[in-house]
């Protein structure tokens, strides 16, 4: 299942087809709906812990932590092994697409044979050091698992990728911490004419149930990790701020198409079809910004709380330049061949942008700054407003007061995008008719 497609969104989300059930497409039952959430939930669990497992005994042993040499080392063999696993078992990447693509293939034709080489290659991406999410593996493995058992019920075509959905909407919802999260980003994504109030149906049935999985088995999840105290007052000021912060959510979205776009050219002009060199490389470059900056390694999540907790410490240049060094890592990995995804690294990168500006303008709340610009970032980087907001509001500490600027700072957001995507439309436009 790996990506073709290229994008003329600022980020290079894709225009989503409406996925549609035929009449006489054979549709699952409810309790099969149920079967696959099951399953799909406890595989996303199982994965979640190996790879905390593994990420303990590579990276958190204490000769690593004791010798900083040892970044690069581990950095570049998993790499290599990124390379060897893409270029002989046929592991899928984001070269040329995004994570969502699988979603919303109107030609859903999922390939078993890559499984294996997709499975080992989410591990590997994920301890490499590259800056990706752990929503991309899951994504490409959840949805070939319960494609497989759509198959042996017999579903085909829309029926089977919404099947497909189904299963990861569970998985996706247990791991965020919220019953809503994935129907909701699938619906944005997947449109909703004929057969769309079915698609959500089955969304919400599995969504519901692999959240309530998560929180038996006690997994923390990610509600509420960036926490901040939240806004209890509607201002005016306060409003105008959240317009401002929309306007630099948008900006830090456009930065990352941006680079999703220059380290494509980049890395296809120069290796071609050679993936392993062309993982290789990213991998040196990993290597010597983690040794010397350790904070932009990995997804983000877990290196964002230390800085959270004491953004005094960094400093306005510090946190911006970490910003930045982040999103020029996350179009690196993207556009090399590790397997992942956007949102945890975009997470990273907005709240490291917010917690400069509250040095730098300490009567602002950080909660207002936080959200505000994670909210307009993530709504361009996913292509779905309304579940940017509530992944925000998961993520944070956001109340109803907070959310009406939130929604602000997300429409902000959307206009800006609109705009620079229509600007970029007419600019290529008038190339092709030169």
């Amino acid at each position: 299942m790996t990506d073709t497609k290229e994008s003329a969104h600022p980020v290079e989300h894709h225009e989503a087809p409406v996925v549609r059930v035929s009449a006489d497409e054979r549709t699952p039952k409810i309790r099969q709906i149920v079967f696959v959430a099951l399953i799909s939930a406890l595989f996303a669990l199982v994965w979640l812990e190996v790879l905390g497992l593994l990420n303990s005994a590579f990276w958190q042993n204490n000769f690593v932590t004791a010798n900083r040499w040892m970044i690069p080392v581990l950095v570049l063999f998993f790499s290599l092994l990124v390379g060897l696993v893409g270029k002989y078992m046929r592991a899928p990447n984001v070269i040329h697409g995004t994570m969502e693509d699988v979603l919303t293939d109107p030609n859903f034709n999922p390939d078993f044979t890559t499984f294996p080489g997709a499975l080992l290659t989410s591990f590997f991406s994920m301890l490499s050091g590259a800056s990706v999410g752990p929503e991309g593996p899951l994504i490409f493995l959840v949805v070939d698992i319960a494609a497989w058992f759509g198959t042996k019920l017999k579903l085909t075509g829309q029926t089977l990728l919404g099947f497909a959905g189904a299963g990861l909407a569970s998985a996706l919802n247990g791991i965020i911490g919220n019953p809503l999260f994935a129907a909701l980003f699938s619906s944005e994504l997947q449109g909703g004419e004929k057969g769309g109030l079915q698609l959500i149906a089955w969304n919400l049935v599995a969504g519901v149930i692999g959240y309530v999985f998560f929180v038996l088995v006690a997994y923390p999840g990610f509600a509420s990790s960036i926490a901040a105290t939240p806004v209890n007052v509607l201002t005016i000021p306060y409003a105008v701020a959240a317009v401002i912060l929309g306007i630099i959510g948008a900006l830090l979205a456009i930065f990352i198409g941006i680079s999703f776009q220059i380290f494509g050219r980049i890395m296809d002009r120069v290796f071609k079809d050679r993936f392993i060199e062309r993982v290789m490389a990213a991998g040196v470059i990993i290597a010597i910004v983690g040794y010397f900056v350790p904070e932009v390694l990995f997804s983000g999540e877990a290196e964002l709380h230390p800085i959270l907790a004491n953004p005094v410490a960094y400093g306005v240049l510090m946190l911006l330049g970490l910003a930045i060094l982040k999103v020029l890592l996350l179009g690196l990995s993207f556009k090399s061949g590790y397997l992942g995804g956007p949102i945890f690294p975009t997470l990273f990168a907005s709240t490291m942008i917010a917690l400069a500006i509250s040095l730098l303008f300490p009567g602002v709340p950080t909660g207002l700054l936080i959200t505000s610009v994670i909210a307009a970032a993530i709504t361009l980087v996913l292509g779905a407003p309304f579940a940017a907001i509530l992944l925000t509001i998961t993520v944070s500490t956001s109340n109803t007061y907070e959310l009406g600027y939130i929604g602000l700072a997300t429409a902000t957001a959307l206009v800006i995008g609109t705009a620079f995507k229509t600007r970029m439309a007419q600019r290529t436009a008038k190339r092709a008719g030169a």
